[in-house]
Parts: structure tokens; sequence; C-alpha cells
């Protein structure tokens, strides 16, 4: 896609949540993430690429000690439809023994998250939570992943901005936007 075509999909899209809400639920989780694992000395991991707007500005909201690492796992690979899980990159960290917070964009099917809390506790980590932007809104969820720590509750749309993407474009949009039907 050309930047051209990447800026009419952006004019054509429908803004669902404003940068000042989107941040105002950041603050929220921030606060919620904080009372259960102040505490806890936890390893945050970023699950790459969508999650790292929101690690971002989750971690300068979190005002006790943690460690920071990442991961890259993807089932979309620039598409609009998920395929197989593809790990990329494993955390550098230990996860022995640690109280693990993995941190997405959005909670959609749960498949990717569900396969990486599994990840996870087969690396023998002492306790998995999970925390989402954005948690959609419908019945076809798997696996029976409850996310602990949610921003928002959205429609089920294809969205892109604050970290989601519309053909690997869009991530630094500064607002949970729609993309119209025609640009499915």
């Amino acid at each position: 896609m050309t930047p051209d075509q990447i800026a009419e999909v952006q004019a054509r899209s429908t803004c669902l949540h404003s940068e000042a809400e989107v941040e105002a639920a950041l603050d929220s989780m921030a606060v919620s993430i904080s009372a259960e694992l102040a505490d806890k000395n936890p390893l945050v991991i970023c699950i790459m690429h969508g999650g790292l707007i929101t690690s971002g500005k989750l971690a300068t909201r979190l005002g006790f000690p943690l460690q920071l690492d990442y991961l890259h796992a993807t089932r979309y690979r620039g598409e609009t439809i998920g395929k197989d899980l593809q790990w990329k990159v494993f955390p550098s960290e230990s996860l022995n023994g640690r109280t693990i917070l993995l941190v997405d964009d959005i909670f959609d099917v749960g498949i990717t998250l569900k396969l990486i809390v599994e990840y996870c506790k087969q690396q023998g980590c002492a306790s998995v939570q999970t925390a989402v932007l954005l948690d959609k809104q419908h019945d076809r969820k798997e696996g029976g992943i409850v996310v602990d720590f949610v921003g928002l509750k959205v429609v089920d749309r294809y969205l892109f901005g604050y970290g989601m993407d519309y053909k690997d474009y869009l991530r630094n949009a500064p607002g949970i936007y729609a993309i119209a039907e025609q640009d499915m």
C-alpha cells in the first residue's frame, strides 16, 4: 500500500475512542495493576508489535520496581485475518519463579494470548497475568482466557491505533479507529 492509500483508509475510518479516552483508560489500568502487583517484582512482557504503545504508556504509570522484556509472536503478519502463531522472539529474561504481566493491544479471539500464557507457564513462572488496552466484544472467544486488566471494551470491528495496525500501518494513530467496510 502507498502512503496515499493508507491516508484514504484513515479518512474513511470512524473514531471510536479519542486519545483522551484511551489515556484515561491507561490511567485506570495502571491503578488496578499497581494495586495488584506493586509488591510482586513483576516481569512486564510486551507482546510485539501491537503491545508496544500500551506497554510503554503503562510502564511510565507504574511507580514500583519492575523489569521490562518483550516477545514477538504473531498470527497476522500484515494481514487482516489471523493464521497459525509464529514465534519470532522469545523473552530474554528467565520466567522461572517470576510474576509475569503480559501486555498486549487487544483481546480478540484469544488464541495468541492463550498460547503465550501457556508458554509462560511452561517456563515455570510463579504466576501470569494479562493486560490489554482493548477487549473486543463478541461471542467467538476461544481457550477460556479471562484478561486480568482491561482498558476499554470495544465493538467487533477491525480496529487500528494505539498499537493496532491496518496492513502494518496506522499503529501510531492517536485514538481507536474502526476501518470502513470497503477497506476490509
